[in-house]
Order: C-alpha cells, then structure tokens, then sequence
C-alpha cells in the first residue's frame, strides 16, 4: 500500500507512544519520538518504508505549527514582561549560541557546523513548558508571563537567524547573497503587509458570511501554506512564509476562530514531524556514545540554567522568578528539531551530530517537568540561606495592616472594588503584577504591592495573617486556586471570596476553603434574564421569586455541604421578599383622589405605600393626609401576597389600566 500503510503504521504507533507519555505524566511529543524510534529503520520490528514521503509531510507539520504560532503572537502578552522579554531574550539567545558554538568546538567540528549546532541548542521548547507550568497550576502567574514572553521573541530571534543561516556556508562568507535575501524579504514583508491589511480581511468576512465550518478551514489553511509556498517561490523559508500568514491573521477579527479550526490538523502534521524525528534517532548511537550524550546535557542545561536566571534577574525580577525561569527554560526546543533536520539535509552535519541533537533534545525535554518540581524547595533554601528582596509596595501604612481587606489582582474588577473600599475608608491593600495596573492605583491612592499574589513571598508582605478578608478578582481558574490556596496555608481562618469563571467551578473553589464564590457570568445573565421579564410586564415579585429559585438550584450543592450558607441566603431571599416595588396608579383607579388614610391599603392588603414619585419629586414616608393622585408611582413594600391584594385594589373597576 505505501505510504497509506505507512501512515498507519505512524498513527497506531503515535497513538501508543502518546497514551504511554500521558501515563507517565510525559509530555505527548515525547511518546512520539520514542514511537518513530520503534519504528523507524534502526530497531527490528514493524519498519516504514517510504522515510523521505513521511519527511515531506512534516514539513507541511512544522509550517502549520509557525502557522499556528503566529496566529497566536500578540503584543499584548508581551507589555507586563516586555523589557526582560524584547531586550533581554535577544541577549539570551546570543548566550545561548556561544554555549552551543563552544560545545561544537569542544566536539571537533568545523566553525559553520558549530555555528548551527549553537543556534540548535539555543531556543526553549514552547509546548513543554506550557504543558509544565499548566500541569502545576501556574499560568497566568509573574512567573509564568515573564517565561511565555521570553519564548515568544526567543522564537521570532531564532525564525529571523533561520532566513540567514543557510547563506553561511561556502567557503567564504557570501555578503552579496545574504543582502540580497534580506532585500527580498523586505520585499515580501511589504507585499505581505498590502495583502495582509487589504485582500486577506476581506476574503475572510466573505468567507464567514456563508458560515461553512468546512470552506472556513480550508481557506485558514490554504493561506498558511500558500504564502508559506510563495515565500519559498521567493527564495526565503517555507516556514517563515506560514509563520507570516499567521501574524497577518491574527490581526483580524477571526483569528480566534481560525486558531480553533486549524489546531487539529496542525497536531497531526506535528506529530508526523515528531515521529519523523524518532525515526532518524539511532538508539545503538546513545549507547556507543552515552558518556558524550551525558556531559553534552550536563554542561547545555547547567549553563542555560545560569542564563536564563542571570538575565531575569538582572532586569529586576527577584524572589522565585529567576530560579522558575531556569529550571522551566534550560531544554532544547521545537526549532531545535527542525535547525537540525536542516543542517542534515544540507550537509552541514554528519549524522552523528544530528543524532546527538536529537539525544540531547530529548533527555533535557525529559528532564524538564521533574526539575520544574524542585522549584518551591529549592526556593524555601535559597530564603533561609539569602535574605528575600523587597517587594515594591506604594501607599502601604508605614506602621503595617491590620484587619485589612486583600484584593488579589488589580484589574478592572479588582480595582472597582478596592477603589471603592478606599474611599469608604475601609483598609484594603491591592496585590498586582501588571505596572500599568500598579500605576493606576497609585493614582488613586489605593495601596498597592508589586507582585504575584500566588507566592506566599507577596502574600506575606500584604499581611495575610492579620487582615480581616481576602477578595481574589483574577479571572484564571487555576491562578485563583493557587492563590486561595496560598492564602488558606497562610491563614487557614481568613474569609476568601473568590472570581469563578463557569459555574462547575464553585465546587471546586469551596473544596479548597473559599468562603464566598461570585460567577460574573451567571450574575450578568440572571439580570440580564431580569430585566427582559419586567419589560414584558410580568409581575414584579414573581419575577424576585423566579430569580431566586433559578440561584438557589446553582448554589444548591453549596448549600448541601455549608448549613450557614443555606441560612445566609434564607436570610437575603427574606429581604427581598422585603424590599418595596414600584406600582403606577392607573388612570380609573379606585385610589385616585383618595388619601392614604382613607385607603386604608394596610387594613385591606397587609402593604404600605412607603414612598410616592410624582412628576419627578419623590415624597418619602407619606402621612395619612397625603391625596393619592392617578399616575402617581407607589413604592409599596410587602411580601408577594400583600403586593398581589394592592394590585387588586389599586385596578380600575373595568380590570383595565397599566399597573
């Protein structure tokens, strides 16, 4: 059959090597590798045949995975982090080429092939430390930011040496050729930004307007390969061309949807790639040569462990930051594969180096998630051997905060309520790791402390221990139980009142220890649910009484575990059977002309008229001698039967009007 049987022998092996990585907690591409490894020409068994069909098809992987890159490359992610991430990774990235370049030395080869072998060791692998940190709960933390946006530049620094590397080589450095590719993507870059803000928004709202899931993902993934294809019609990288498509995308109003139409195909094509890279990996090689694979890994992963925490912390992140980014960032990455593929291909590397690449990438890929592990322990010594640096606060009392109000995360929500706690005079201090955010409250006087309100650094200097409430405003599931579980350790008796995103997620949240949780989504919609009901003139209580029992069915296994949240609610659900409602006299009205006390509306109701609007003037608290007039508007409190008698008795004799 060829390559059909091929690509089932590839499927069926990356299916086992996938489910054997998710059993031992390992990343899926290394299930893969070790798949194409089983079944690739250097171990007995199940072989695939056509090796060079199985390459060309994970180029088309590797494209659509820049393809799928750039569609999610955003600015936005780089502004809390973007001194340390546009200046400082292009420092790494120089580091990390002069390790490489070094080793390369070390291992006898030429200065070009020490060259490549240099840019192969110097990226990070994305997909692994995305896996890594959101396996341990921390996306979303300073930590986790200042990693991502490393990443993100560290791939465009190493996309950007690619589209010169290849000119390189020779015998003698060929300036005339490598001007000339810089001029010819230049070139392209502009077509591309013509085509990009003209032809490509438009296509794609016609496209959306036929709503045809099918043709939209075609057209997604006919522009990532095609201007791939046209960058390669024009001298420059496949890749590169795909990783442009994805940037151009991403600026348009469908690039979310794009993004979720093209993954799968993406991670098939992907794991192509990666079996394809497994398949060129010579076990036979690591055993023949373990003592060089060993000392090789030591020295890139030692040495790219100072790197990446000497420049977090000499752009001025302290405490747990710069020991997080060593040991989540020192593997080699997806470029890594792909620069070595490359320099195979086009003779820079022999196979052997190729094959220690792939070794080397491989067991610091293994290594990454139990290192990241040691992070908190390794952290607590660091802390008794180095005293912590302070933290940046702003208008904290000098004499410290007690039985204060904690606000984790001074964003829109965080900082409405912290702000409105400030002017009420009630103690609050705002935690926050965006300094735009930070400035913001600084305007506003709120006291606030710099920093990631996950670590119990941060939560110790807003004094957990002693404050009277904890409000955790971040929007992020898993940042908000990293932090309420930090708050609980750190004081096991503080209320917390926590952000839920979806409503499965209050369990979670009370299992943990929060008090109170709030699902803005769910609020929204029941008012919004409210509002429509009143404006279709449905009763005012039956509508309370709807509300309440679509709230009580939500917090009903809340209520189950908590007796004392069952009373807090029967006690609100009590007060607003309470609370008075507004009723227009109508014209014809029985009432009209009548005063309060000739009314007698609490001996025949049970209500009372608390309040009267009239052309604008509110009355309050009305006398007996106060004339009841048609179109006046009564604020008339009582519960749902005491209202249902007034509306009976203010209804004109006809059982017309509008009440």
């Amino acid at each position: 059959m060829g390559i059909a049987a091929d690509l089932a022998i590839i499927v069926v092996a990356a299916l086992a090597g996938g489910m054997i990585a998710q059993l031992l907690r390992q990343p899926l591409i290394v299930g893969y590798i070790l798949a194409g490894v089983i079944v690739g020409p250097y171990t007995a068994g199940v072989t695939v045949g056509s090796r060079e069909e199985i390459a060309l098809l994970a180029e088309i992987g590797v494209a659509l995975l820049l393809f799928t890159l750039g569609i999610e490359f955003s600015l936005k992610d780089l502004r809390p982090v973007r001194r340390v991430a546009i200046f400082g990774t292009p420092i790494q990235v120089l580091l990390g080429i002069g390790l490489g370049y070094g080793v390369g030395q070390m291992l006898g080869l030429d200065w070009l092939a020490s060259l490549w072998f240099g840019v192969a060791l110097g990226p990070s692998n994305t997909m692994i430390v995305l896996k890594t940190l959101g396996g341990r709960g921390l996306l979303g933390t300073l930590s986790s930011r200042v990693m991502i946006g490393m990443l993100i530049v560290q791939d465009l620094c190493v996309m950007a040496i690619m589209l010169v590397l290849p000119y390189l080589g020779g015998s003698s450095f060929d300036g005339g050729a490598l001007l000339f590719a810089i001029v010819r993507a230049a070139l392209f870059l502009g077509v591309m930004l013509l085509i990009g803000t003209r032809v490509i928004p438009w296509l794609m709202r016609r496209i959306a307007r036929w709503e045809s899931r099918e043709l939209f993902l075609i057209t997604v993934t006919a522009l990532g390969l095609g201007i791939g294809y046209a960058a390669w019609l024009a001298g420059l990288s496949f890749a590169f061309g795909a990783f442009l498509a994805g940037l151009v995308i991403s600026e348009s109003d469908y690039s979310h949807q794009a993004l979720g139409e093209v993954i799968p195909l993406r991670d098939i094509f992907a794991m192509l790639f990666f079996v394809s890279v497994g398949m060129l990996l010579d076990p036979a090689f690591l055993v023949a040569n373990l003592g060089t694979v060993l000392w090789v890994v030591a020295i890139v992963a030692v040495a790219k462990m100072f790197i990446f925490g000497g420049i977090t912390r000499a752009f001025g992140y302290r405490n747990v930051i710069p020991l997080a980014s060593a040991l989540a960032l020192f593997q080699l990455g997806e470029f890594s594969f792909v620069l070595a593929r490359q320099g195979l291909t086009s003779g820079v590397f022999s196979a052997d180096t190729y094959s220690l690449i792939l070794t080397v990438a491989l067991v610091t890929i293994l290594m990454t998630p139990p290192a990241f592990q040691l992070t908190q322990p390794l952290y607590r010594v660091q802390r008794r051997l180095f005293r912590s640096a302070p933290l940046r606060t702003f208008d904290v009392p000098a004499d410290g905060l007690e039985g204060h109000v904690v606000v984790a995360g001074a964003g829109r929500v965080g900082q409405f309520v912290a702000g409105m706690l400030h002017r009420l005079h009630v103690p609050v201090v705002a935690i926050e790791l965006n300094q735009q955010r930070v400035d913001e409250c600084k305007q506003q006087g709120i006291p606030v402390i710099y920093g990631d309100a996950a670590h119990p650094v941060v939560l110790k200097a807003a004094a957990v221990a002693r404050a009277h409430l904890a409000l955790v405003t971040t929007p992020a599931m898993k940042t908000t139980q990293s932090i309420a579980q930090q708050i609980r350790t750190l004081n096991p008796e503080l209320h917390i009142v926590a952000r839920a995103e979806a409503i499965e997620q209050l369990e979670v949240l009370h299992d943990i220890g929060v008090y109170e949780v709030v699902q803005p989504e769910f609020e929204a919609g029941l008012e919004i649910a409210r509002q429509a009901l009143l404006h279709l003139d449905l009763p005012a209580p039956e509508v309370q009484r709807y509300t309440d029992a679509v709230r009580q069915d939500l917090y009903a296994p809340i209520y189950q575990m908590h007796s004392e949240y069952a009373e807090v609610h029967a006690l609100e659900q009590a007060r607003r059977l309470l609370e008075f409602t507004w009723v227009t006299l109508p014209e014809g009205s029985p009432l009209a002309g009548c005063s309060l006390g000739e009314a007698q509306i609490r001996s025949h109701t049970g209500a009372t008229v608390v309040a009267i609007m009239r052309r604008g003037a509110l009355v309050s608290n009305p006398g007996t001698a106060e004339i009841l007039r048609a179109g006046d508007v009564l604020a008339v409190l009582g519960n749902h039967g005491e209202l249902e008698g007034f509306t009976t008795l203010a209804r004109p004799a006809s059982g017309a009007g509008d009440v």
